[in-house]
């Protein structure tokens, strides 16, 4: 029951990162660059809970980005998908009280999704200018990102542990 009430406590968390992303923090963006929170739950939600939640959590999180945004149904889908499918190989060695590790996941999950766009979006079209793509849009964007993992993802966590601990009580007790 618990799971149950953590997976639905996370993907509101996730509509909520999203509706977040669209308004508040694209008022304020620097330079039209905005965080990637879906980036953040996916990563952390694939890192705390697997690797089966993680490739959901994508999945729901990038359908959210293709029906709003996405040109093509299925692209941001599949790119988050991986993203939480990765990041949840590393559950394994998940430590609550280790932030280095999830900040490294989330830092290198928004740079390689930056990569993929670029080569997805820009590249196969002919437009060649790499260095000017990665360090205006790519480079920004994963600091920024870095900085609201910073602040959102011991939020995730301490949600995590809370409804972790209920679960870990509840089952002590019926033993």
């Amino acid at each position: 029951m618990r799971k149950r009430i953590l997976s639905i406590l996370f993907y509101f968390i996730m509509f909520f990162c999203f509706l977040l992303q669209c308004t508040l923090f694209k008022r304020l963006s620097f330079g039209g660059i905005s965080p990637n929170l879906l980036i953040i739950t996916t990563t952390s939600i694939g890192f705390m809970r697997g690797e089966k939640p993680g490739l959901l959590a994508g999945f729901v999180s990038g359908l959210f980005v293709d029906i709003f945004f996405g040109d093509v149904i299925g692209l941001y889908a599949m790119l988050y998908m991986y993203i939480g499918f990765l990041n949840g190989k590393f559950s394994k060695i998940f430590y609550p009280e280790d932030l280095k590790l999830p900040l490294a996941l989330i830092t290198l999950s928004d740079l390689s999704f930056g990569m993929v766009c670029y080569i997805v979006l820009f590249l196969l079209r002919g437009r060649l200018n790499f260095p000017y793509f990665f360090f205006r849009i790519i480079l920004p964007e994963t600091v920024y990102t870095l900085v609201m993992g910073i602040v959102l993802y011991p939020i995730l966590l301490t949600l995590y542990k809370r409804l972790n601990i209920d679960e870990d009580r509840s089952e002590t007790e019926f033993v």
